[in-house]
């Protein structure tokens, strides 16, 4: 009797494992949303990226990689960033951001949605 009760939870056990799995896949295959959801930027945003559409997490990664480009960091304090004429026009027109600022200087490129 045990030995049937037991064999068949290997079974069930089986037929779990084979879920999961087919369970991951489809997360890896999940649209993505937040902000790694491409959504539509305003014009400037658009012109430094080159694209109409972006998600948060790619233009951040865009912005710090034209940052290391062009050695914009400050020597000096590594948390500020010395904006040239091409980061200005989407940072306000500012000399100069701290890195915790970009996030919130850039949420106004993205348009939101109804």
């Amino acid at each position: 009797m045990a030995a049937r009760l037991f064999g068949g939870c290997r079974t069930m056990m089986a037929a779990a494992a084979k879920s999961g799995a087919e369970a991951t896949a489809a997360a890896g295959k999940k649209a993505k949303g937040g902000i790694g959801k491409p959504v539509p930027v305003s014009a400037q945003l658009s012109k430094f990226l080159g694209a109409n559409e972006a998600s948060r997490s790619d233009a951040v990664k865009k912005i710090w990689q034209y940052i290391r480009q062009h050695d914009l960091q400050n020597p000096a304090n590594k948390r500020e960033i010395r904006c040239d004429d091409k980061l200005k026009t989407i940072f306000n027109g500012k000399d100069s951001v701290g890195f915790l600022e970009i996030a919130k200087l850039l949420s106004q490129h993205f348009v939101k949605s109804a």
